[in-house]
């Protein structure tokens, strides 16, 4: 049943695994980014997340109520926790990351929860109708979206603090 999972699996979702995975190793090291592409990983992990969500589940109801409270709630658990990973870069319009193993796992958690989630509602359809389901899989989203929103925030806190002019354009 592995394989035949793993054959119908579309292309593409293999290609997303390559993007993210390419990602995450980039992460691992300290960098220079420009600031505003700070942005882009939170970003593409949301449209992810809430794309799944609407697709299984639709944008509403107990799903996406579970899906707000836990990304509301570890998002400003995170954005309180702050940001020790951002400082001046000696390039202009850019500022210096710190590397990091963890966002590699957390874009693997997500997409390893948006594949199992899809490959049970393929096996089991009426899983679309169960709210337990629903909840865990729109929570474990949740999380996994306020963790990557809240370390953003934290972020552009720590963007702020940077002396006048050494993130600037």
């Amino acid at each position: 049943m592995l394989i035949q999972i793993l054959t119908h699996t579309p292309l593409y979702v293999w290609a997303i695994l390559a993007f993210l995975v390419y990602r995450g190793m980039a992460a691992m090291r300290d960098r220079d980014v420009e600031v505003r592409k700070l942005v882009m990983i939170p970003a593409v992990m949301l449209v992810l997340s809430l794309q799944d969500i609407s697709a299984k589940f639709g944008l509403g109801g107990w799903a996406l109520a579970a899906w707000a409270v836990a990304a509301a709630g570890v998002a400003l658990a995170a954005g309180l926790a702050g940001s020790e990973r951002i400082a001046a870069s000696a390039v202009p319009g850019h500022v210096r990351v710190r590397g990091s193993r963890l966002p590699l796992v957390m874009m693997m958690a997500v997409f390893f929860t948006k594949y199992a989630a899809s490959v049970a509602v393929a096996v089991a359809p009426q899983l679309r109708q169960d709210t337990l389901f629903a909840c865990i899989v729109c929570g474990l989203f949740g999380v996994f979206n306020g963790w990557f929103v809240g370390r953003l925030v934290g972020d552009m806190a720590s963007v702020r603090m940077l002396p006048a002019g050494a993130a600037a354009a």
